[in-house]
């Protein structure tokens, strides 16, 4: 499942990522963590104080991961509407919904201020690579002036993470899809 020349603490760490993901912190139990990793019984424990310390180092590379792909995005090329369009429309599997976003439904991750401060941060900076894009966008006469580049950036995040919820519930991406249409008719230049 994993590369030859991964660490044990890298494969502890990726294993802890997806089990996050599919089952969420209470549903991650370090017997099914060291499982995922191919993992011997005292790896966890050498490389990491316990579950709590894993789970961070892993909340953390997927928030890594997350940021990465936004910027990567919202960097490229185009205007800023165009970078806004190719976020909103960038390859998703939009029925296993969000890594960051399905943190934020996990109760035991939204109450411990350390596990919760990483999922935070990314999406702050999200909002705010995208608020820079309305602000820019509005420099350029793309966008009306009299837009909240703040607000614009929370309702597009929203509009991602609503469409994952969305999506889910009907099993089918459409409704993420046409969230992102609509969302994107609204933004239109013209």
């Amino acid at each position: 499942m994993y590369s030859r020349g991964m660490s044990t603490a890298d494969r502890l760490v990726e294993a802890t990522r997806e089990l996050l993901w599919e089952r969420g912190y209470v549903g991650t139990s370090p017997r099914a963590i060291l499982e995922r990793a191919g993992a011997g019984q005292g790896s966890m424990y050498h490389h990491f104080r316990g579950k709590p310390d894993l789970a961070l180092a892993a909340i953390r590379r997927t928030a890594e991961a997350l940021l990465a792909q936004a910027d990567e995005v919202l960097s490229g090329p185009g205007s800023p509407y165009e970078r806004i369009e190719a976020y909103l429309r960038r390859e998703r599997d939009v029925l296993r919904g969000c890594p960051v976003g399905r943190l934020t439904m996990d109760p035991d991750v939204v109450a411990d201020d350390a596990l919760r401060a990483p999922v935070d941060a990314a999406i702050a900076r999200i909002r705010e690579r995208i608020a820079g894009l309305v602000e820019e966008g509005k420099a350029q006469g793309q966008f009306a002036a009299g837009l909240d580049a703040g607000e614009i950036a929370a309702l597009i995040v929203a509009t991602v993470q609503g469409g994952y919820v969305l999506a889910r519930a009907s099993g089918s991406p459409e409704a993420f899809e046409a969230g992102v249409r609509g969302l994107l008719a609204l933004l239109r230049p013209e």
